[in-house]
């Protein structure tokens, strides 16, 4: 594994790490949906802009017209995939909303074949579809908490749209390869303030601290620190490397939901969990099923 490699795993672990607990700063903000968002975007447009200024990112000339607009375009999807995931929380829990949602590597993948030539192996689809296959399991084990069945549906499509969004916006920072990853991000959350300021109203703002300081940490830890780290190793990593270690994310966002709300974990997606890792090592360390069926016979 040669040091880009090395470097772009654990940008994104830390980037997945980090993302499995945005699920409850969301529900712990109180906040509306399209606010969360909004307040996300402008103190992350914030943090990056001064870290953009302090590395010399904003002079003239840096990104060209057609760069800026891929990334414009990936703000705009980062903001619908934001804008989906975040409802899906209401109609399905943070476990289940997240696990669906990370789906996006097999929409990436097919992204990746159709836009950038990436090859599809068997072997990437064998560990995908056993991700897949653990994914499914941990869906049937629906929560008692999720509600009716109409609305847990909807938020199973809620999180699948947040994963197609989400794919475009990983589509968009692998095209824009070269470019600082500060840059990009500082772009497209600066793209989410514009998207979304039609819809603010200003008059109802938060009126406690605690609000205040959660909306802040996910503009500057989760959208600044996050972004950067996520759109660093996708420039550094092979689309199925990516893929794979994406599933530390439904993960995390697992056990953040049963420390923090009590969410019990059903023997179904313990197994469902249990199976994404194993994909996810699969795919990590080159594993193919020939080789371990040689290993287990052997």
């Amino acid at each position: 594994m040669n040091s880009e490699i090395r470097t772009g795993t654990a940008q994104m672990t830390a980037a997945m790490l980090i993302s499995g607990t945005i699920g409850w700063f969301v529900v712990m903000s109180g906040q509306p949906v399209s606010g969360v968002v909004f307040w996300r975007c402008l103190f992350g447009a914030i943090s990056l802009l001064v870290v953009c200024a302090a590395m010399g990112l904003l002079r003239p000339g840096l990104i060209g017209l057609k760069s800026a607009g891929i990334a414009v375009f990936g703000g705009v999807a980062i903001v619908l995939n934001w804008l989906l995931l975040f409802a899906s929380y209401s109609h399905a829990s943070i476990s289940i909303a997240t696990t669906v949602y990370n789906t996006q590597p097999f929409m990436l993948l097919a992204l990746g074949a159709l836009f950038l030539g990436e090859k599809i192996t068997t072997t990437k689809l064998f560990w995908l579809t056993l991700a897949f296959a653990g994914m499914a399991a941990i869906v049937q084990a629906k929560p008692a908490t999720a509600g009716g069945h109409e609305g847990y549906g909807l938020g199973i499509l809620l999180a699948l749209g947040a994963a197609f969004f989400y794919a475009l916006a990983a589509l968009a920072a692998k095209w824009l390869k070269g470019t600082p990853p500060h840059l990009i991000a500082l772009i497209q959350v600066a793209t989410g303030v514009l998207m979304l300021l039609p819809t603010m109203n200003f008059s109802d703002l938060p009126g406690d601290g605690q609000s205040w300081a959660i909306l802040i940490t996910m503009g500057v830890v989760h959208t600044g620190l996050m972004y950067v780290l996520l759109y660093g190793a996708i420039q550094k990593l092979p689309i199925h490397l990516t893929g794979a270690l994406s599933f530390i994310y439904p993960i995390a966002a697992i056990l953040v939901d049963r420390v923090a709300f009590g969410h019990a974990l059903q023997p179904l997606q313990l197994v469902g969990a249990a199976t994404i890792l194993v994909a996810a090592a699969g795919m990590n360390l080159g594993w193919t099923p020939a080789r371990l069926l040689r290993a287990r016979t052997g």
